[in-house]
């Protein structure tokens, strides 16, 4: 299973697209997270989520996998266009990372909290 995929659905004339994309967490603990951003084709995402952190790559690409059968049985189909929402969906890793660390470091300098 790739650590990308992209898909899109036709209804009422317009084109509903949706990025997902796998990448590992800062820390190399060995977590990974799904990161997910939908919207119209042609604008600016109107929705980006994150699942996990995932236990290693393949627990996310099985999770992937999982979101797009059932978007497929919703009409969704695989788009082999460039993705056009990579910076958004980094920006929310970067975001993702920095929370992680700000915990870590909360945990590190207060173990008794």
């Amino acid at each position: 299973m790739p650590r990308s995929l992209c898909l899109t659905r036709q209804c009422l004339g317009l084109t509903t697209r949706i990025e997902c994309l796998i990448r590992p967490l800062a820390g190399e603990r060995g977590l990974w997270t799904l990161l997910c951003a939908a919207g119209m084709s042609g604008a600016q995402p109107s929705a980006i989520k994150a699942q996990g952190p995932f236990h290693g790559p393949f627990v996310a690409e099985t999770v992937l996998d999982s979101i797009a059968q059932c978007l497929s049985i919703q009409g969704y189909e695989a788009c082999t266009d460039e993705p056009i929402w990579r910076l958004h969906l980094q920006a929310e890793l970067r975001r993702l990372n920095g929370e992680r660390c700000r915990s870590l470091a909360d945990c590190q300098l207060r173990p008794e909290s």
